[in-house]
């Protein structure tokens, strides 16, 4: 019977994406199920001249034919039956948006959402009854799916089995346009991850993204698209010489819409343009391509690529042996997994692909020798595994199915609790260039924080000037530095080297010094977000820290990498200092790794650019906008001290604070720089100049680096605490003038990272201020007023009168709100703030809300009483806590504390600033505080709140400094777990900030001594 029923046609309904052309060029490798006597309809939003373009594969090699149509007036199979031979059928139907992108290099996320919501969720009743309909017309007897969610849920109910083929599925890349959109549309991610958990395996392409969804998977080679005509073939029908170097310039499907100039190409070189719009007129050196040309042989007989990471152009790349020039998208989560199985990759950064400097890269990637020699017959595999499947033989399961599922389950999870504009966090152990990054940066344990070593030399350097205190994550850190040493000794660039090692390795002259700052990130343990309200705060830093190595040279014997050579040499004036950076960490997310720019782009007719002009700069490229963070210190001590930078700076970061969780990663990186290029340079900046510098501006509360470069609204107190922090001791500061005090208690964080929009609470804050002030006014002219009648009348005589004025004459010119008693807020205008206010209404009474660092948007609702209520009672909250911590140690006083910390919880949620997994976290404190098992042990947790001054997800939980409060922080983990399925991570430990490491000067040791 099985061989009976073998020899019958099969019927494949294959639910193709319309996102990018690989997913559509991956059918026309699956001709041998047309060949065995099979039908394949397949169902996509792609064009159809893919499929029945004269170039076509299935065209040109299958004999068969090829039927496109509409199934709103093609439906059922007899209707089909009139074409004589085996046939392909296309039918073009939109049943998902894949990334809505507004050029080949940018993903609209917003419009993403909107535009699946539109196609795929709201008619999705209707949908699933047309797709099931048509199913069970077509007498379907297997589904694929690559990777279209809802086709698996119609083959689930339509009674028919179900596979996706893919390296991607869509609940992980829309889980970072979810940042941008709110956790609202969690729902739509985990929809379309129960769609896929209908099908019954998934067949996983290389280049693969986590997919937890799936119940199992078969790993399969690549699916390329198979050659027609040799190189020789190709070249004679372009009437190019096959001694002529040929680069293809490739956007997999997008229009080639910038102007492309005759001087972009080395002398010699022709550009074969896919994509050009049919008035795009092109230089004598570039030619235009068909839109319908079959790329793949078009690959094969160039020399190199230019184009973006996608799956089919880097597969092509990989199967014939193309070296690939590419630059990232944005917001496309796809790409950091499909750049790390590309073996020949050479990354340009957007400005040089856009002003033309292609030479440099060019040059360096025809020095390349491709060698993939994995299997290129995934088309044929996948072919008979599904063939297989819809005769009943499923492939045997993986044994590993259940590890893998969790590890994708993981990552999965830390990018649905990323921060937007955040990276990827991809774990250590799921690939091996992240572990190596690791590996070579690790956390310091608690012995290693003691001050216990005062080593003045490594195995590898010297230290000429300052001490590593014994920190391990210092000590790791010039470990890195030697390894990167031993790989510039190499000559030569194994692909399991990161192209952040390569990078770093080729910037630095090794016989040189070398110095090394450190920075801490911090813990919010009260204060938060009302230090940009003249609160008090008390702020301990971590032990995570970030590090940066930089080293200054002549500009004529600074070591550039060859686009930034190229540049240099294109200069009529010679050589000029150059900035280059490296950010490790970075290459398995979706930011560029390195950036460079010509100190001089920060001068404009010789003074500094403004801070808003070096915005616009970085903004950019949003994959390097990261660097402003890095490069935004320069312009700062440009503008601020007069520094002048004659020579050329070369970076490298490395940070071990993590990202979006609210222990101020970006302080640590701006703070280390700082401190790094300050010692580099000469300068003696204290601690305490040296974060008013990374915070300087117009207004004492307006960040030059943050606000003013980066463009994120925040306080003074993180570089502060990055800066002044001392290990294991909080500081203290007064955010009007900074007070620091010394005092030692046990405190750690749990963090789990959530959505938040921190500008709109702080607009909500001074608008608060500003009604304040206006109601005080109108008060004080009344009672001024009423006085001057009363003292023509002769019948003012109470001195009471005079101190009301006085404090109505000192609320009227409020400069804090912490300076406004809680008292007097509730007494005199709590009743009279809106709990919501428009902006437009706003600005039609108030004009303006006398903040430099935020704008009001007249369409938004801001919310008010609550955020300017919160810095209010907060100061209150923390000069209560500052002075019970001097008080004597007792339980007592241990639980006055942790009521004050879920005080200052619940008014910082009220604020709109609090999330699910944080809120879970405190409620777990609490049980465990209050269990009857904890009371009876005299307990050790007293206390916890959310921190993070508006831009995190931690929860600082204080207890008594016992190895039971570590026994009950780890219970509190495993609970989180159990409900959430995350595990929270935990800060423990503390360690010196900038000022009190200083900063480390190195040189390679001699091995002749």
């Amino acid at each position: 019977m099985e061989e009976e029923m073998g020899k019958m046609p099969l019927v494949f309904a294959y639910y193709v994406t319309g996102h990018g052309f690989g997913h559509a060029t991956r059918v026309l490798e699956l001709s041998n199920l047309i060949l065995a006597g099979h039908e394949v309809h397949v169902v996509t939003g792609a064009p159809d001249y893919i499929f029945t373009s004269k170039y076509s594969h299935l065209n040109s090699s299958s004999g068969s034919d090829v039927v496109s149509g509409c199934r709103a007036t093609v439906v059922g199979k007899d209707k089909l039956n009139i074409v004589s031979k085996i046939t392909l059928f296309i039918f073009v139907v939109l049943l998902d948006c894949g990334a809505v992108q507004a050029d080949a290099l940018t993903v609209d996320r917003l419009a993403t959402l909107e535009k699946y919501v539109e196609l795929a969720v709201a008619p999705r009743d209707s949908i699933l009854a047309t797709e099931v309909e048509w199913l069970k017309s077509v007498k379907a007897n297997l589904v694929a799916s690559d990777a279209v969610p809802v086709a698996c849920r119609a083959a689930a109910d339509a009674g028919i089995p179900a596979v996706c083929v893919t390296n991607f599925s869509w609940d992980f890349i829309y889980a970072e346009y979810m940042m941008e959109a709110g956790h609202h549309i969690h729902s739509i991610i985990w929809q379309i991850a129960e769609d896929y958990s209908h099908c019954d395996f998934l067949i996983r392409l290389p280049g693969y993204c986590p997919m937890p969804a799936f119940r199992d998977s078969v790993d399969v080679p690549l699916v390329v698209r198979r050659l027609h005509k040799s190189r020789a073939e190709v070249r004679k029908e372009l009437g190019i010489g096959e001694d002529t170097k040929v680069l293809i310039y490739n956007f997999g499907g997008q229009l080639a819409g910038w102007k492309l100039q005759k001087e972009y190409l080395p002398d010699g070189w022709i550009c074969l343009v896919c994509g050009a719009s049919e008035g795009q007129e092109l230089p004598e050196n570039f030619m235009k391509l068909p839109k319908d040309v079959y790329t793949p042989d078009i690959i094969a007989a160039s020399d190199c690529m230019l184009g973006k990471i996608g799956y089919g152009t880097a597969s092509e790349a990989l199967a014939y042996k193309v070296p690939f020039i590419f630059v990232r998208r944005d917001y496309f989560n796809e790409e950091p997994f499909v750049r790390n199985m590309l073996e020949c990759g050479v990354e340009i950064i957007r400005r040089d692909l856009l002003t033309g400097r292609w030479a440099p890269y060019i040059e360096r990637a025809i020095t390349l020798r491709p060698c993939y020699e994995a299997d290129i017959n995934g088309g044929e595999v996948v072919a008979r595994i599904l063939e297989d499947t819809a005769l009943g033989k499923h492939p045997a399961p993986s044994k590993l199915s259940g590890s893998r599922r969790l590890r994708d389950a993981i990552v999965l999870g830390y990018q649905l609790q990323r921060v937007s504009g955040k990276d990827i966090d991809v774990p250590e152990w799921y690939t091996l260039a992240q572990t190596e990054l690791t590996s070579r940066n690790p956390l310091p344990d608690e012995n290693s924080i003691e001050n216990t070593s005062s080593a003045k030399e490594t195995e590898d350097f010297e230290i000429l000037h300052g001490d590593h205190h014994g920190l391990s994550d210092t000590i790791g850190f010039l470990k890195s530095l030697a390894e990167l040493h031993a790989l510039s000794n190499t000559g030569n660039s194994n692909k399991h080297h990161s192209r952040e090692s390569l990078a770093a390795t080729a910037m630095f002259n090794w016989e040189e010094e070398i110095i090394v700052a450190r920075a801490p990130g911090r813990l919010d343990v009260m204060g938060g977000i009302a230090d940009y309200s003249g609160s008090l705060v008390l702020q301990m830093p971590v032990r995570e820290a970030c590090h940066v190595a930089i080293q200054r040279s002549r500009p004529d014997k600074q070591k550039l990498w060859k686009h930034a050579q190229a540049r240099q040499h294109n200069k009529v004036e010679g050589s000029s200092p150059v900035l280059q950076i490296v950010s490790f960490g970075s290459e398995l997310s979706n930011r560029s790794p390195t950036f460079d720019m010509d100190l001089s782009d920060f001068l404009e007719g010789g003074h500094p650019i403004s801070y808003e002009k070096a915005r616009q700069y970085f903004a950019q490229n949003p994959s390097q906008k990261w660097a402003a963070y890095v490069a935004g210190t320069i312009l700062v001590l440009m503008t601020e001290l007069g520094v002048q930078f004659v020579d050329g700076i070369s970076i490298l970061v490395s940070s071990g604070v993590p990202e979006g969780k609210g222990v101020s990663s970006s302080a640590a990186i701006e703070v280390a720089t700082m401190s790094a290029v300050a010692a580099s340079h000469g300068l003696d900046i204290s601690p305490r100049d040296l974060a008013l510098l990374c915070q300087k501006a117009r207004y004492f509360m307006c960040l030059i680096v943050e606000n003013r470069i980066v463009g994120a609204p925040c306080g003074v107190m993180d570089q502060m605490a990055s800066a002044c922090g001392e290990a294991n001791k909080l500081l203290a500061m007064l955010c009007q003038v900074m007070l620091k005090s010394l005092l030692t208690y046990a405190f750690g964080g749990l963090t789990r990272g959530y959505d938040t929009d921190y500008g709109s609470v702080r607009i909500g804050t001074f608008m608060g201020r500003k009604m304040i002030k206006s109601m005080a006014s109108e008060k004080l002219q009344s009672s001024v007023s009423n006085r001057n009648s009363q003292k023509v009348e002769g019948t003012n005589n109470d001195e009471t009168d005079e101190s009301s004025v006085d404090l109505l004459e000192t609320e009227a010119a409020l400069d804090y709100l912490c300076n406004l008693s809680p008292h007097r807020y509730e007494e005199s205008y709590v009743h009279r703030l809106p709990e919501f206010l428009l902006g437009n209404d706003f600005m039609e009474n108030y004009e303006k809300h006398d903040d430099s660092i935020t704008v009001i948007d007249r369409k938004c609702n801001y919310a008010v009483r609550a955020p300017t209520r919160h810095p209010i009672y907060e100061n209150f909250r923390v000069k209560a806590f500052k002075a019970l911590l001097s008080a004597a140690a007792s339980d007592d006083q241990l639980s006055a504390l942790g009521e004050l910390m879920h005080q200052c919880h619940y008014s910082y949620s009220a604020c709109g600033l609090g999330s699910d997994g944080t809120d879970k976290l405190v409620e777990l404190v609490q049980e465990m505080q209050h269990s009857k098992s904890s009371k009876s042990f005299n307990g050790t947790l007293f206390g916890a709140k959310i921190t993070g001054g508006g831009s995190g997800g931690t929860v600082c939980v204080m207890g008594k400094n016992l190895l039971r409060s570590s026994e009950q922080i780890l219970k509190i983990q495993q609970k989180y777990k159990a409900t959430t399925g995350f595990l929270p991570y935990v800060f423990e430990g503390s360690s010196p900030g900038a000022g009190k490491f200083g900063y480390l000067k190195i040189r390679l040791r001699s091995r002749s001594t």
